[in-house]
């Protein structure tokens, strides 16, 4: 899961890297209600307390539990109610009734991680690289659910009738439509694929390897949402020649007719988000759009969706740490594109392709080879972070993952097209 031992940052680095993570998670509970943080919105999200209690849960049992002798649970009860799904740690709560877990409360979850975190850190200076390892894998795990905590909280206020803000902003002043999309084009060649060795990496980003990558061309920015209304009036969601069959029997059953949250007033769309319901901005990119959506707009463009080789190969030569991403709690949301091609942040950008394993890949030993490698199987690669995403998360190798159907995620559309 992590880079090589003498690679690992020293314990003054790794404390402090830890207690960010750990402050930064709970900065953006910050504005919730014990009933905000309990309830469940939907199977595929995860109540804020759970969050909160999980990622402490991974460290309690990875860290703690198997590398500092003596230590005692802080609950015996947890590992059932907080276990996500590693089999190897025996039976859990089941997923789609986590809302129903209203004790501990909040405050109960804070205590929680308040003591884990005062054991790991006295720990600390006596842990042995492997376990100092797990206290990284631990950070970019709870970096993840981080970008799930704030988009579970958006779809859950989303449900509420009240549509409450929960970071009020100022109103936006619009800006002007970016000019036509321009295009990045590569001639056919053989590129080095997947993560260096070089720092933390997840282990389904390698092992590295040859692809291939026939002539093509990348689109320099992402669709915006003023591309996209133009799909939904020219009847792009009642047109079956765009769709693929699975996404149009979607659209079919589920009534879907626009982005996830798109909601039309007044004959104007609106979007609902963290600062409240809002019109949407055409300039920035389109957000909270399914595979299904994607493919289907890129289908009605003339276009397709890049393969992720080809994302990365293009990505390859940009800052991963720049761009629109999370740096704080406050409003979260895709900002109009500036000048230039850019490749994180703002939206995650479905790719065509789905996501299994690279040649030669082998998970990791243990409860934590659980991680990636079994949910190998029905789901597609999107690249390049969001605006929710923590910045410094996320790299060019960096391998995200959904079911087809899925877009409560800040998911977008980059086209790409062949030469």
């Amino acid at each position: 899961m992590v880079a090589r031992p003498d690679l690992l940052p020293d314990r003054d680095g790794l404390a402090a890297r830890y207690a960010g993570v750990r402050a930064l998670s709970e900065a953006l509970v910050a504005p919730l209600s014990d009933a905000d943080a309990t309830v469940q919105s939907m199977e595929d999200a995860s109540p804020a307390k759970w969050h909160l209690a999980h990622t402490t849960w991974f460290f309690e049992t990875f860290v703690l539990r198997d590398h500092v002798p003596g230590h005692h649970r802080h609950d015996e009860r947890f590992p059932f109610l907080f276990n996500s799904y590693y089999e190897a740690e025996g039976r859990r709560h089941a997923r789609a009734r986590r809302g129903m877990i209203t004790r501990p409360t909040l405050n109960e979850v804070l205590a929680y991680r308040a003591a884990v975190d005062a054991a790991l850190l006295a720990a600390l200076p006596t842990l042995p690289p492997e376990a100092r390892a797990l206290v990284v894998l631990g950070c970019h795990h709870e970096e993840q659910h981080q970008e799930l905590l704030v988009t579970d909280m958006l779809h859950l206020f989303g449900e509420n009738p009240l549509e409450p803000a929960i970071w009020p902003a100022a109103r936006k002043v619009p800006v002007a439509m970016p000019g036509p999309i321009g295009w990045i084009e590569r001639g056919e060649e053989v590129v080095e694929i997947g993560h260096n060795g070089e720092g933390f990496a997840f282990d389904c980003e390698g092992p590295r390897h040859r692809a291939l990558l026939a002539a093509h061309a990348l689109a320099d920015r992402t669709v915006t949402n003023g591309e996209w209304a133009a799909f939904v009036a020219d009847g792009g969601y009642r047109d079956p020649r765009w769709w693929l069959s699975d996404g149009w029997a979607w659209v079919q059953r589920d009534s879907i007719a626009a982005p996830l949250y798109w909601e039309q007033r007044d004959g104007l769309w609106t979007r609902f988000g963290l600062d409240g319901r809002r019109a949407i901005d055409p300039a920035a990119p389109v957000t909270h759009v399914s595979f299904y959506e994607a493919d289907a707009y890129a289908s009605w463009a003339g276009a397709r969706l890049p393969t992720e080789f080809e994302w990365e190969a293009a990505a390859a030569t940009y800052d991963a740490a720049a761009g629109n991403q999370l740096d704080r709690a406050g409003p979260v949301e895709p900002r109009p594109a500036s000048d230039g091609p850019a490749f994180f942040g703002d939206v995650w950008e479905w790719t065509g392709s789905a996501y299994r394993p690279y040649p030669g890949f082998r998970p990791v030993e243990g409860a934590v080879g659980e991680y990636n490698g079994k949910f190998m199987s029905g789901q597609f690669v999107l690249r390049g972070g969001s605006c929710a995403t923590p910045r410094g998360h996320a790299r060019a190798s960096y391998r995200n993952f959904f079911y087809p159907h899925q877009r409560w995620q800040f998911t977008g559309v980059r086209l790409a097209k062949d030469l």
